[in-house]
């Protein structure tokens, strides 16, 4: 590894901190900045999702404030994603990996346009999060697990779809929704990671790299994610996707 490509994997690992604790798709870019730079997607993805784990507890902690009084609906909902994060983690490893390298590429292209919609999406989740349910309902239960298996295998725009799932179907703030949106994409991140570090190689200069600049991230989002232009940061997301889409192509 060469000093560039260590000062890029940590820029992009403290960017994908800082979006990640915002609204979610961090992963998009250090994810799709290792396979720029020559990695093997499954390597990339791995150590991705282990380096990222520090910044998923360092956003979740900068919302903390947003977390108080959802003891009980963590309590129900961290199995469901704890579970489906193991089923994800262990698709990666069982699967040949020229299943992964097939799959991601459809897997970033859903997790760009999720991005380029997400406004909308966003404004949709308001607009209907008035009818939701303050209960954890077996449907809610069933989303967070499928999301949660989506999120082991690979991980990208998790967080949209979690938000977007708990919007629709939890009434409340959607602020204290993103507190619980990072609890568990951090756990689906968690509980994967040690999947991984059990039964696969894993590249640990990478994984320090974006490590450290998630951590950096995730509290610069937490702190000052409601000010940065949302515009610019899809911008940066997408651009970065197509460039691994280039490569894997």
């Amino acid at each position: 590894m060469t000093p560039e490509h260590a000062i890029i994997i940590f820029v992009a690992g403290a960017a994908a901190g800082t979006i990640n604790a915002v609204a979610g798709s961090g992963s998009i870019i250090t994810f799709s900045t290792l396979v720029a730079l020559g990695y093997p997607p499954v390597l990339a993805n791995v150590s991705n999702n282990i380096g990222l784990v520090p910044g998923a507890v360092s956003g979740a902690y900068g919302y903390r404030r947003e977390l108080r009084g959802q003891r009980a609906r963590l309590q129900r909902l961290l199995p469901a994603s704890t579970l489906g994060g193991i089923t994800g983690a262990v698709l990666l490893l069982v699967l040949p990996s020229s299943y992964f390298k097939r799959i991601v590429i459809v897997l970033i292209m859903i997790s760009l346009v999720l991005v380029i919609l997400q406004p909308r999406l966003s404004a949709w989740v308001r607009r209907r999060s008035t009818g939701g349910s303050t209960e954890i309902r077996p449907a809610l239960l069933l989303l967070v697990a499928a999301t949660g298996v989506y999120g082991g295998y690979f991980g990208a725009a998790q967080g949209i779809i979690l938000i977007a799932i708990l919007g629709v179907m939890i009434h409340d703030d959607l602020q204290r929704l993103n507190g619980t949106k990072n609890v568990l994409a951090g756990a689906v991140n968690l509980v994967a990671s040690i999947v991984f570090i059990l039964s696969t190689n894993v590249d640990w200069k990478i994984v320090v790299l974006i490590a450290a600049g998630a951590v950096i991230g995730g509290q610069l989002g937490a702190t000052y994610g409601r000010r940065l232009d949302p515009r610019a940061l899809r911008g940066v997301i997408v651009i970065v996707g197509l460039v691994a889409l280039a490569r894997l192509l």
